[in-house]
């Protein structure tokens, strides 16, 4: 009779595990949150594929918008490894609300262009072409890095802009040229580049004077901290600074 009791004591706490086994699911380990500005995703697509590669068994899921979206979020409550910014100045949000492991390192520049349909059919040769009437100009919205940018050019040269729309990244300024619902937009050079023949791209000489510098920083509650650290080493070493190059940007 005891033995019958062990036998069935033996049995139920199996089956007690296997039960619990199978009902939890634990996060699948070497998964990093990478919250990252929308101009910076053709360039951390790349970089997650060395990143993967060179990590065995990790993935990157990537969250890409614009950077004061991104930062709002963070100080909501929302949970990612790694957060790299288009502007010191959403990141400080994300540091004042005490949100970072350490302190951000910079890593890339970028400075604004326009960007008009290929051929330039509207002639525009200059930031002070785009205040003129009739033509359908979209901007960032001010607290976006992009923005932020646009009002420092504004301001320097007393030419206000009066933009069709004011976009929350720089990807939709772009997506609004390319598909033909704007004449002009002010983007970075990055975003130039990544469009190709999509766009005709005028320069403009103010733009020097509007530069946004590329902070990145591990999280303070990072779930994968020592992955965070080593994604932020890709970035900032030799395998980041040569895609970033290729990608127009420049150093900090």
């Amino acid at each position: 009779m005891p033995r019958i009791g062990f036998l069935a004591g033996f049995v139920s706490t199996m089956l007690l595990v296997a039960l619990v086994g199978c009902g939890s699911k634990p996060a699948a380990p070497g998964t990093l949150a990478v919250f990252a500005a929308a101009s910076l995703k053709p360039a951390f697509t790349q970089i997650g594929a060395h990143f993967k590669a060179q990590n065995p068994g990790s993935t990157v899921d990537f969250e890409f918008a614009g950077s004061s979206e991104l930062a709002t979020q963070l100080t909501q409550g929302a949970t990612a490894d790694v957060f790299a910014s288009a502007d010191t100045a959403q990141m400080n949000t994300v540091a004042e609300a005490g949100l970072l492991s350490g302190g951000p390192t910079n890593f890339a520049s970028n400075t604004l262009v326009i960007v008009t349909a290929p051929g330039n059919p509207r002639k525009v040769g200059s930031f002070a072409d785009l205040a003129r009437p009739g033509l359908a100009v979209v901007i960032c919205q001010k607290p976006v890095p992009c923005g932020s940018a646009t009002q420092r050019v504004e301001d320097s040269t007393g030419v206000h802009l009066n933009p069709v729309s004011e976009e929350l990244s720089v990807t939709d300024v772009l997506n609004k040229v390319t598909s033909g619902q704007a004449d002009a937009g002010l983007v970075y050079v990055t975003d130039a580049h990544s469009a190709g023949s999509k766009v005709t791209t005028v320069s403009f000489p103010e733009a020097a004077g509007a530069v946004n510098v590329y902070p990145i920083a591990v999280l303070k509650k990072a779930p994968q901290p020592t992955l965070a650290q080593r994604f932020v080493a890709m970035v900032t070493g030799d395998v980041g600074r040569n895609i970033l190059a290729q990608s127009g940007f420049a150093k900090p």
